[in-house]
């Protein structure tokens, strides 16, 4: 528990509920992610043993995987986020010209236009896997040349969801304190001006 003096200067930025469906989603990707590296990389495959349960458990993780986003919609913060994830606003163009021109000020309301195209192009990336993985699941469901393409988009996508997940890791361990948003709710007053002073003036 932070003294009063240390919480004063603090802003909730994240609910329980929020930081749930973040932790639990990140908790069935990786397993979809580890899986899917032990299913396609020899050495990994060789290396673990018992392919028939680590195709189990990829299965069912990336079956899963819009379960916490399901749930998370009982809470109004996370549905308040959805829809600030959802809009783009004139300070998101400047955002993206000052990313692109390498320019140090970056006005953004609670979430950057950076994570808004994240957040999209997650959503996007996680119906299709779950679409092709279904067809390559359930074979009776469509003929052979659909089964032969969900194969090919789902190997492809799943080697774009690594590298973009691993960049979006690396993100994270270079700025601790949104890291400690998303582990305790509070961020610092100071840093939210900084990098958020559209949601925190």
């Amino acid at each position: 528990m932070l003294p009063p003096t240390e919480l004063a200067d603090r802003v909730r930025r994240f609910t329980p509920a929020e930081r749930w469906v973040h932790r639990s989603t990140a908790v069935l990707m990786g397993v979809c992610v580890a899986t899917a590296a032990c299913l396609y990389l020899p050495q990994l495959a060789e290396l673990v043993g018992r392919r028939a349960l680590v195709v189990t458990l990829h299965e069912w993780s990336g079956l899963l995987l819009p379960a916490p986003f399901l749930a998370g919609l009982v809470s109004r913060a996370f549905r308040a986020d959805l829809g600030r994830l959802n809009r783009f606003g004139p300070h998101d163009r400047v955002w993206l010209r000052a990313v692109l021109r390498r320019r140090p000020a970056r006005p953004a309301g609670k979430f950057n236009a950076g994570q808004k195209l994240w957040a999209a192009w997650l959503a996007g990336a996680v119906l299709v896997m779950l679409g092709t993985g279904l067809l390559m699941w359930f074979t009776h469901l469509a003929p052979l040349a659909w089964r032969t393409g969900s194969t090919f988009v789902h190997d492809w996508l799943a080697l774009a969801l690594g590298i973009v997940i691993a960049g979006h890791v690396g993100m994270a361990a270079g700025d601790p304190e949104a890291r400690r948003g998303m582990r305790t709710g509070l961020v610092r007053r100071d840093w939210a001006r900084r990098e958020h002073g559209e949601w925190l003036p």
